[in-house]
């Protein structure tokens, strides 16, 4: 019971004790894996690395970096416990794959790939544990494998990317936990979500949601265990460093959340915000997750899992409070596909075969339409096309116009032609101009593509008062002689007595406030750098 190599009857529970103890071994799997099944899953998961490889070799002659990942590369430059905008991990992520694997956009990627890899992989794990079989894995890790909004994490070096990992790791501890597994595990599923919230903030989200379910459900005897008290104490040691970091800096994240939520998250109603939960994960796809919820919430076979599906009802409910971004919810999908395969294998089992080409081949064809919105696999003209037809622009998750390319596409542009652009501003000054010139950016993505791009233009770091830009100050420079990137003329007047405009960085597919940017030329300042430097904050 509970340990490699003994069968247990499937949807059986191990009692356990009401202060949370039994004998059964540590072990997180309760059964073997059948070769068979093992077989489709590590399938799947080469399947998903192969297709992002691929995406991205093509990708590196059409597409540049997103503008989030020229950020965080930036950050990786300046490691620590917290940045303004984002927890701390992803920082250490990019350093470590740019480090391994070297700059380009195919090797910068392949980490995130690796990491839709692994949301299959836990996936087929789960759909083990609720006793699938064969054609459960197959539905699973199809289902994940082609949901448009894992295609665009996976395919991009974000934190995005690891979220759902971690949430569904510890999803399926739980699972091991109220089917026989060693209370212990409580101890494992603190490490993964104290690491998890290193990776995102929003693994608050999850854990809540978990909690609740415990206190709706039987599964509340569990909290009578020392184990899962201990569980959260680990959690709460290894986020410990990124809250004093918060706390140092008088909660940054939280006053970034705040401005963007005002200025540029796109609203949505809630009823828009559940529709569009379809769009997300594949129309096609949705009836899967939906009887997963229903067999978490309905049947006797999901019934000691049942919290899970209440995790998943509390997140929702505090996306819909807290007006989150449609995406916010993303990472809890693969333990209702894990769970709807299940139950719909339990249907189909004694019927026609024809039911599971039936099930399979919308879900594969609906995937392979959906792709091109996800993931730069089409040229850009074919891309823009291809997206009025299907009228992407529909749904937005950020208010600022994209242009004639959704955004996920736009924020890919523009970015070396602006350090090209920059660099020939910064070669036309003197010598001496040269060794005090400061390069200053409005916002992250711009900074963030001088600082990658700019050393092969022989360009110096930028600085910025955006996010953690801000927090890492005006370096060494004077102020003396600037090159400014997007910044307002009025603003930069109230700071130097002469602004001179030496350029404009032209971007056609990018979004539009970036498509037209002045670069000034900036001397006479009006006050020392550091001095100025507070005016410029942007927390947002």
């Amino acid at each position: 019971m509970g340990s490699i190599g003994l069968e247990e009857p499937r949807g059986v529970a191990t009692p356990v004790t009401a202060e949370g103890r039994e004998t059964a071994s540590p072990c997180i799997f309760s059964r073997p894996w059948a070769a068979g099944e093992m077989a489709i899953v590590l399938s799947l998961a080469a399947c998903a690395c192969l297709l992002h490889l691929l995406v991205n070799i093509f990708a590196a002659g059409h597409y540049s970096l997103f503008r989030d990942e020229l950020y965080y590369l930036a950050c990786g430059e300046h490691l620590d416990w917290g940045y303004v905008d984002h927890a701390p991990l992803v920082a250490l992520v990019a350093s470590l794959s740019r480090s391994l694997f070297g700059p380009s956009l195919v090797a910068l990627r392949l980490l995130p790939a690796f990491a839709g890899a692994a949301k299959i992989l836990v996936t087929g794990w789960m759909v083990r544990e609720l006793g699938g079989s064969r054609f459960a894995q197959l539905l699973a890790g199809v289902a994940v494998l082609l949901a448009p909004i894992y295609l665009v994490f996976d395919n991009l070096l974000t934190m995005n990317a690891f979220e759902p990992v971690f949430w569904m790791l510890g999803a399926a501890i739980v699972m091991r936990i109220t089917r026989g597994g060693d209370a212990r595990l409580w101890l494992l599923f603190g490490l993964v979500a104290g690491i998890g919230l290193l990776n995102k903030h929003s693994m608050l989200f999850f854990g809540s949601g978990v909690f609740a379910g415990l206190l709706f459900t039987p599964e509340r005897r569990f909290l009578r265990s020392r184990w899962i008290w201990l569980g959260a104490l680990v959690s709460f040691l290894v986020f410990l460093p990124n809250l004093i970091w918060e706390i140092r800096h008088q909660w940054p994240t939280i006053e970034n959340l705040r401005n963007v939520r005002e200025n540029i998250y796109a609203p949505v109603a809630p009823i828009e915000f559940i529709l569009e939960q379809a769009l997300l994960v594949l129309p096609l796809a949705t009836p899967i997750w939906l009887a997963g919820l229903l067999y978490f919430l309905g049947t006797r076979e999901g019934k000691p899992d049942r919290l899970l599906g209440w995790t998943y009802l509390v997140v929702l409910t505090e996306m819909l409070i807290l007006r989150g971004k449609i995406y916010y919810l993303a990472p809890a999908y693969p333990m209702l596909f894990a769970a709807g395969a299940v139950c719909i294998e339990g249907r189909i089992r004694e019927r026609s075969y024809l039911w599971k080409p039936a099930l399979l081949v919308p879900l594969a064809v609906g995937g392979t339409v959906a792709a091109p919105l996800a993931l730069p696999v089409l040229p850009v003209e074919a891309t823009a096309s291809y997206a009025r037809f299907w009228r992407a622009d529909a749904v937005k998750v950020e208010s600022p116009d994209s242009g004639r390319l959704p955004q996920l596409f736009a924020e890919m542009f523009g970015w070396e032609n602006l350090a090209a652009t920059v660099a020939r501003v910064y070669h036309s000054l003197s010598a001496a101009d040269q060794a005090k010139c400061a390069i200053l950016a409005k916002n992250f993505g711009e900074a963030g593509a001088v600082d990658f791009f700019g050393q092969r233009y022989g360009l110096p770091k930028a600085i910025s008062g955006n996010n953690s830009y801000y927090l890492w100050g005006p370096r060494n420079y004077s102020g003396e002689v600037m090159i400014s990137i997007g910044v307002p003329r009025r603003q930069l007047e109230a700071l130097f007595g002469q602004v001179e405009q030496a350029a404009t960085i032209v971007n056609r597919d990018a979004v539009p406030d970036e498509a037209n940017l002045p670069v000034y030329i900036c001397r006479l300042p009006k006050m020392p750098l550091r001095e100025a430097w507070p005016k410029l904050k942007n927390y947002g």
